[in-house]
């Protein structure tokens, strides 16, 4: 029997995750594996610039379901996702929902599953800042706290969770899936001056914080912290 397995990818952080993954299970798929995947685009970014532009150069097929959810507050977005994608299960359930990253549909979409009895697994899980000011912390710890299956970048991860009660034979060392075979071939190499002193890095950026010099605690806020004004656009 083949399993399904829903793979949901809503802001733009979520497209480079999926492309490697996609090409994964699509290998597998050929050699007999008995499986498939369902694309779920929440259309929580949905113009050209923050969606359609990353599917074609990273080469990723199109969503099997666009649940077209556009604009609005935080709390809009995910009303919106949870009530479109729990309709999406009842009419046709899947095995597993794999969520990646900690955007608004990755939290939005785990609930909807576990509220039908469908497992999550959840890709960069067990990744924390320790601001509750950061809205993508909020839907890493909630994610995190029903997530059946966890996939990890790296040790201090596997650690957090850890300290959260997860156990061992839960959690899944995999790597980032946004450096490990994420450059495809369609968008080519990048020049580099020749010599053997020259080494490449690779950073990603997502959010003002990453760029600051403000150095974050593992603490949970002060009774003080002010949360950011709601944006219409959704973490």
């Amino acid at each position: 029997m083949t399993a399904t397995i829903d793979i949901i990818a809503g802001a733009r952080p979520n497209f480079m995750k999926i492309a490697p993954i996609i090409r994964a299970m699509e290998a597998r798929m050929a050699a007999g594996a008995p499986l498939a995947y369902r694309l779920v685009h929440t259309g929580q970014h949905y113009d050209s610039k923050m969606s359609g532009d990353f599917f074609t150069q990273l080469g990723i097929p199109e969503p099997h379901r666009n649940l077209e959810v556009g604009s609005g507050t935080q709390a809009e977005q995910t009303g919106s996702i949870m009530t479109r994608y729990e309709a999406l299960l009842l009419e046709s359930r899947s095995a597993l929902c794999l969520v990646v990253g900690d955007v608004t549909s990755t939290m939005a979409c785990a609930i909807a599953a576990q509220k039908l009895c469908v497992p999550v697994a959840h890709v960069e899980a067990g990744i924390r800042s320790g601001d509750w000011t950061m809205p993508e912390e909020i839907n890493r710890m909630v994610t995190d706290s029903i997530t059946n299956l966890f996939f990890t970048t790296s040790e201090v991860a596997n650690q957090n969770l850890r300290r959260s009660g997860v156990a061992e034979d839960r959690i899944h060392f995999v790597g980032n899936t946004m450096s490990t075979r994420s450059w495809p071939t369609s968008i080519g190499s990048p020049s580099r001056p020749s010599g053997p002193s020259w080494a490449w890095w690779l950073a990603s950026t997502s959010s003002p914080r990453c760029t600051g010099l403000r150095t974050w605690t593992a603490a949970a806020p002060s009774p003080s912290c002010s949360r950011r004004s709601p944006s219409r656009s959704g973490a």
